[in-house]
């Protein structure tokens, strides 16, 4: 029998789901970046900044930022690593990837771009320093198993840093809702000319495992001293763990 798994609140087969997420990150990757703007008003780049600084880069670190998307992580770590460095910038979205590369050769920044799933990284064992995912790991069909990869290319005392959208606090749980399934999709047609990929987006966000949750998943992926940081009152979470 064929596996399946959900994409938004649909039941589809594991490799349809692929394909599907695939179809959003082609429509939407010319104008993630102002739609990201507008949905988060903003705040999505205070989000990315915190994770930067938690991720404490230093010169000669080495570096992979999965599903980077237009590269605003990698750029921040390439900068912080340094000539002595080397950052990777991976996505397994061949259109994201390429808004992410020419963004960093538009800084000046000449750094590894991969295209590559993050659930078979193509990199040995304890290789990185870091490992960061930013609004990735909630589209991976196989989380747990991305996780483990993730731990698996890190080097002992390394950390990984994943920033996703999370679990909103009790009262704001209504406005929330009527914001995203009304409001954002709104946006996403008058913007992008697609309203679905976001409702989509909409939609995976309440499918992805609440803050508890993914600390559970991490904790059984070999993580240790797992925490998170809840950010605008759980819109977003960064879920940090060591490999020791």
């Amino acid at each position: 029998m064929t596996n399946t798994t959900h994409f938004g609140y649909k039941t589809v087969a594991e490799d349809q789901k692929v394909q599907e997420v695939a179809k959003v990150f082609h429509s939407v990757a010319s104008k993630y970046d102002v739609m990201n703007d507008l949905m988060s008003a903003g705040l999505h780049r205070a989000w990315k900044l915190f994770t930067i600084a938690q991720a404490g880069v230093r010169p000669g670190f080495k570096v992979l930022d999965i599903a980077g998307g237009t590269g605003d992580l990698a750029k921040a770590f390439a900068k912080q690593a340094g000539r002595t460095g080397e950052v990777w910038l991976t996505d397994i979205n061949e259109s994201m990837l390429r808004v992410g590369r020419d963004r960093l050769l538009n800084k000046g920044l000449v750094t590894p771009t991969l295209l590559c799933d993050a659930e078979k990284l193509p990199f040995p064992d304890n290789y990185f320093d870091r490992v960061s995912v930013a609004f990735g790991l909630r589209n991976m069909t196989h989380k747990d198993q991305a996780l483990a990869e993730m731990r698996r290319v890190l080097k002992p005392g390394g950390k990984l840093l994943v920033l996703e959208f999370s679990k909103v606090i009790a009262p704001l749980q209504k406005p929330y809702d009527l914001y995203s399934f009304s409001v954002l999709p709104w946006l996403g047609q008058k913007i992008a000319g697609d309203a679905e990929s976001y409702r989509y987006l909409a939609e995976s966000i309440r499918m992805h495992p609440d803050q508890e949750t993914l600390r559970a998943m991490m904790l059984d992926a070999g993580l240790e001293r797992v925490q998170y940081h809840n950010l605008t009152a759980g819109v977003a979470a960064l879920h940090t763990g060591i490999k020791l």
